[in-house]
């Protein structure tokens, strides 16, 4: 009998060492890196005054986005995030470069800017939502009554 309590101690010892490895591999931070923004060196060749939209992304890339309006820039946006366990994710650092143009297409200024600048400003993209979300079904059948018109589904 006590044969075989001696042999299960180490498999208890074994399986707390396994648990403890497992938690704190678990709680380790993993970082994800998002979005592309030129180096220095590329950013060199880019010639304020001279280079037009087509260089500038033959010299650097394409952007990861640019302005609503034609005589707008190109914008590249890297962020680095760390996710730690259960947590929620966390913008560690974030690098943004501007590229602005004037009304012919020359390259204007060149900007770089990064969490140090300002606010972290949440990137991401919104879809205008639906009016109809808060009403259940039967408001929504009930609403519509009024609206209904036997003529348009008869064709007369």
């Amino acid at each position: 009998m006590f044969k075989t309590a001696d042999l299960l101690k180490p498999a208890y010892r074994i399986a707390i060492l396994g648990a403890t490895v497992g938690v704190l591999t678990a709680c380790t931070s993993i970082y994800r890196n998002h979005g592309y923004v030129p180096s220095e060196e590329d950013l060199a060749t880019v010639q304020v005054g001279v280079d037009t939209r087509d260089s500038v992304i033959q010299a650097v890339g394409a952007p990861s986005s640019s302005g609503v309006l034609e005589e707008s820039g190109y914008y590249y946006v890297s962020t680095r995030m760390r996710h730690y366990g259960p947590r929620k994710p966390e913008v560690v650092s974030r690098q943004l470069v501007a590229i602005s143009f004037d009304q012919r297409g020359v390259v204007r200024n060149i900007e770089r800017y990064s969490l140090a600048d300002g606010r972290v400003i949440p990137l991401e993209r919104r879809v205008t939502d639906s009016s109809i979300e808060d009403k259940t079904f039967l408001r929504q059948l009930l609403g519509n009554l009024g609206n209904f018109n036997p003529g348009t589904v008869l064709n007369q």
